[in-house]
């Protein structure tokens, strides 16, 4: 069985890291460089960086705020946030990134995934998701999760893994920050459909909910922010925890 893994979010916002619930109301949890050495000593799997308003303010991601995060971790390191070019993700790997996330780009256009994913490797592209229920239905949003599209969760998913993505990270904008569980019937929907991993992210709480995820959301690997932020949650716990309920996770 391939190991579950931990990964630690940075939503960056003016050089900070901030949390908000449901996308909004975000207040600050620290500078993003300290954060992440926390995180790489502590035992985290990765690390994800989004530059959360970089696409909304139409510009790139802040490359040496990448860089200096880079230089301070040993563990592998995904990049997000105004990133819409082959040329992007190249600056960005120079930087010190092991992968990219992109959102907004690859549904504006969708060639994007199938490039990057020829050049750099489908390892290196991971396609972030954020999607609420409307009407009963999962429906893919932009622009940090302001601007609603007419895509389904599900039939975005399929194509995203058959134009060469390498992974998914799927945020439930109904569950983010309200720490009341993932959404795992939608995250095991989507493991069933593709074959390429699933990162589940929104609405940890506790460490039951990390089981959850594993058990019932067969989710790959469980990505949280606010948790780890404000040490509600350790690292060292959680997977210990993890390993009590017969999921494989590296100590």
């Amino acid at each position: 069985m391939l190991t579950k893994r931990i990964i630690p979010c940075l939503d960056i916002k003016n050089g900070r890291t901030v949390k908000g619930i449901n996308f909004v109301d975000l207040r600050d949890a620290g500078d993003p460089v300290e954060l992440a050495k926390i995180y790489s000593d502590e035992g985290a799997d990765e690390l994800v960086f989004l530059d959360i308003s970089a696409t909304e303010e139409r510009r790139k991601t802040l490359v040496d705020l990448v860089r200096k995060v880079a230089s301070t971790i040993n563990i592998p390191f995904t990049v997000g946030g105004g990133i819409s070019s082959v040329s992007d993700v190249e600056i960005l790997l120079q930087n010190g990134a092991d992968k990219v996330s992109i959102n907004s780009s690859a549904v504006k256009n969708p060639q994007l995934i199938n490039d990057l994913a020829q050049k750099f490797g489908s390892q290196c592209v991971v396609v972030a998701i954020d999607a609420k229920q409307i009407d009963g239905q999962w429906i893919v949003h932009l622009v940090g999760g302001k601007v609603p599209t007419e895509l389904n969760l599900f039939d975005w998913a399929k194509e995203v893994a058959q134009r060469g993505a390498g992974e998914i990270l799927f945020t439930s904008m109904d569950n983010d920050g309200t720490k009341n569980g993932f959404a795992n019937e939608a995250l095991a929907r989507l493991s069933e459909l593709v074959n390429i991993p699933i990162i589940a992210s929104g609405g940890a709480g506790n460490i039951q909910h990390f089981v959850d995820t594993f058990i019932e959301g067969k989710a790959d690997a469980a990505l949280a922010a606010s948790v780890f932020h404000f040490k509600e949650i350790e690292i060292k716990t959680l997977k210990t925890a993890l390993k009590n309920n017969n999921i494989e996770v590296r100590i």
